[in-house]
């Protein structure tokens, strides 16, 4: 027994834990205890988790906390693998846990006390020399670590998204320049309207995501500011001083961010409306998503029944039963994907309204529906310009045919002719089975050089219109 298992003791008792598991008897016990997601801790909200262990460690050395500079090492180095990713596998505990996070805070503790251990040939669990509370745990709280730990991996994520929002962006735009001579119908409430251009389309699916790389971009403004010092409720209980002075400029250094000291950590405590506000701005692109992917898919539905103006990439079959059939996937799944970050926002919305007095005990589904929402959008980001947007390719006949069967052209001709006579023409148009094009010429409204002048990719996409000649 003794060589497959070591016994670990708590305050409810004996546990035998695998010899060689980093993890301790408070891991187990949580991985016993939670299972609803029935997925591990976020990976960036781990590595974050050891970013601020580690910061801790290093403010307490340079305190003098501990005599021992081989201890020390050990714990930094531990702590620094965790930060990388090392030491993953041994966060055993569920994504979705009771207690506010302790029992990741825990996890975490007893795989850096233990692997301080391992790199100083001491035995696992041997904590009367490295303890995961005394000395992992030291001058810290749950309360403080873990809404930081969120923080860091949250910023971190937000940079990643926001550089994919970047090339999205760029890919629109790199298609409004293809497209910028291809004059179509422009459509409201899904009825002809006016003439506008293919590019021009385009140019607003690239200023959508602009505004919200932008937006992205400010969240991290939102997110800078942490609670590390505070402890258990953000009154620095038990912790020195010097040490809740310097241990968020330790945790700054580190990870290159521009993370703040909470003026009132009490507060910053208590209230999580932050993630409410970056998740909601998170909805706002989730919003953009959807709408660019109905239009494309609006756009090429069809071909040959329906719009078709431009087609997506054809990358798999789209039927069992219709042959040819491709579908429009992508955006379908770029759509499924901003969907579920609507409802995270929602989740997100009910876990920061259900905390009370001096901590929100929901941090866990904060976390996890936070970082899935940000890793969703990343995705969605990239597999819309990977996988479609740069392979639309403009039906320039479709739109050509579409325009020249639509009264829509009509509107074009507005600087030339009156309201009054533009709707005689369209119902004269409509009545005899003319288009627009041949009923204005050869009736001799305008000459057929005059008619191709207003509906060029210049005339339609003129601000405003020039005076009407006299």
């Amino acid at each position: 027994m003794h060589n497959k298992y070591r016994i670990e003791v708590d305050q409810l008792g004996e546990k035998n834990i695998p010899s060689s598991s980093l993890y301790g008897i408070h891991s187990l016990r949580a991985s016993e205890n939670f299972i609803l997601a029935g997925r591990k801790v976020d990976h960036r909200l781990i590595k974050a988790f050891g970013t601020v262990k580690l910061a801790c460690i290093i403010t307490n050395r340079a305190l003098h906390m501990w005599d021992d500079s081989d201890k020390v090492d050990a714990m930094e180095r531990a702590a620094r693998e965790l930060s990388e990713g090392l030491l993953s596998e041994d966060i055993i505990v569920d994504a979705l846990q009771g207690g506010a996070g302790t029992s990741l805070n825990m996890n975490v503790n007893e795989v850096i006390a233990n692997r301080s251990l391992q790199i100083l040939g001491r035995n696992i669990g041997d904590y009367e020399y490295i303890s995961p509370l005394a000395d992992i745990n030291l001058h810290q709280s749950t309360n403080d670590t873990f809404p930081t730990a969120l923080k860091v991996a949250a910023t971190l994520a937000i940079g990643e998204l926001e550089e994919e929002l970047v090339l999205l962006q760029e890919a629109f735009q790199d298609k409004e320049k293809e497209f910028a001579g291809i004059v179509k119908v422009g459509r409201t409430q899904y009825q002809d309207a006016v003439l506008t251009t293919l590019g021009r389309e385009f140019s607003a699916f690239a200023e959508c995501f602009n505004r919200d790389r932008w937006r992205v971009y400010k969240c991290v403004e939102r997110l800078r500011v942490v609670n590390l010092g505070g402890t258990a409720i953000g009154s620095g209980l038990a912790a020195p001083r010097q040490y809740i002075f310097r241990v968020c400029d330790t945790l700054r250094e580190l990870t290159g961010l521009g993370l703040a000291r909470a003026e009132n950590m009490v507060e910053a405590t208590q209230n999580t409306d932050v993630f409410v506000e970056v998740s909601g701005i998170l909805k706002a692109c989730a919003s953009n998503f959807i709408k660019v992917g109905s239009d494309l898919r609006l756009l090429a539905s069809g071909p040959e029944a329906g719009i078709g103006e431009i087609s997506l990439p054809a990358l798999q079959a789209g039927s069992s039963i219709m042959p040819l059939k491709v579908n429009p996937v992508i955006p379908e799944a770029v759509t499924q994907g901003a969907m579920a970050v609507m409802g995270n926002d929602q989740v997100i919305a009910q876990a920061v309204s259900a905390g009370s007095l001096e901590l929100n005990a929901f941090l866990p589904l904060i976390a996890e529906k936070l970082l899935e929402s940000i890793d969703i959008l990343r995705r969605s980001a990239y597999s819309l310009r990977v996988k479609c947007v740069v392979g639309i390719k403009a039906c320039k006949e479709r739109c050509s045919s579409n325009l020249e069967s639509s009264t829509a052209v009509v509107t074009a001709l507005l600087p030339r002719l009156s309201y009054i006579e533009c709707a005689s023409l369209a119902q004269v148009a409509k009545d005899t089975g003319r288009s627009i094009r041949e009923v204005v010429i050869e009736d001799g409204h305008l000459t057929s050089e005059e008619f191709e002048a207003l509906i060029t990719p210049e005339a339609v996409c003129r601000l405003g219109m020039p005076p009407k000649k006299r």
